[in-house]
């Protein structure tokens, strides 16, 4: 279960890498991140900030991987700080005052922090 754990939280983390990647490129999808705060295209900041998370997601996906398929030891304190993120922006998702992105965004994150769940618990 661990292993299918993991498996889905880096498909999703890839998801959603890939999201903060358009909008880094300046997809017009600030409706649906921040709370809406920056409808249509992300200012210039914040596409830099929308870089910074998609690596950080991609990096999540390959620790996660590598751990639940054996190709490195990961530590405890770096499955648990995944863990944590992911609460963390579960939490976030779903409180959101933008009700699009708390649709799009709330179901995904709660995946992917159950998947964590049994990544770290098994």
């Amino acid at each position: 279960m661990a292993v299918l754990g993991g498996l889905i939280f880096a498909a999703l983390a890839v998801v959603v890498a890939g999201f903060q990647l358009g909008l880094a490129a300046g997809r017009p999808w600030g409706h649906l991140t921040m709370g809406g705060r920056y409808p249509g295209r992300l200012p210039l900041f914040m596409r830099f900030s929308a870089l910074v998370f998609a690596l950080l997601w991609l990096a999540m996906a390959w620790l996660v991987l590598a751990h639940v398929r054996g190709w490195a030891v990961v530590q405890g304190w770096g499955l648990y700080s995944v863990l944590g993120l992911c609460l963390m922006t579960t939490v976030l998702n779903l409180i959101t005052p933008s009700l699009p992105e708390r649709r799009l965004w709330g179901p995904v994150t709660v995946v992917m922090s159950l998947a964590m769940i049994l990544v770290v618990t098994l």
